[in-house]
């Protein structure tokens, strides 16, 4: 990733997913309502993690309302973007042909998923040259 953006660990990720996915702005009431069942918190532990996603960047605490509402200030795909070029590039020396090719190799993934893989390139590649696909 970026020098910028930070790696998130596993219940810092569970709490920018809940943030992520909410329409608006949140409370840690809110959060900790939704991490119900996958993590047994108290509200204590979840106001020192999201300090620490402040403290990285990520969430923003608006307290003007007297209420501490949470927003992301950095989008969901803004961090798979980076933590995915930080993966291929750690792991697979920053090439995606030896990333399918160990998951191929290992059976991670089947021929239909290289199908699928390969109708999704062939759309990128249309829309980068400008071309229409011909369906058969």
């Amino acid at each position: 990733m970026s020098d910028t953006i930070k790696k998130l660990g596993e219940a810092e990720l569970e709490i920018m997913q809940v943030i992520w996915d909410a329409e608006a702005a949140v409370s840690s009431g809110y959060i900790l309502k939704e991490l119900q069942g996958r993590r047994k918190w108290q509200l204590s532990t979840l106001m020192t993690s999201l300090a620490r996603l402040a403290e990285k960047g990520f969430v923003n605490c608006d307290r003007s309302t007297g209420n501490n509402l949470y927003n992301w200030l950095i989008s969901e795909n803004e961090y798979k973007a980076g933590a995915s070029r930080h993966f291929l590039e750690r792991l697979y020396d920053n090439s995606i042909r030896n990333m399918i090719a160990c998951l191929y190799d290992s059976k991670s993934i089947r021929s239909a998923d290289v199908e699928e893989l390969r109708e999704f390139l062939d759309k990128i590649e249309a829309e980068y040259t400008g071309e229409e696909k011909i369906e058969n």
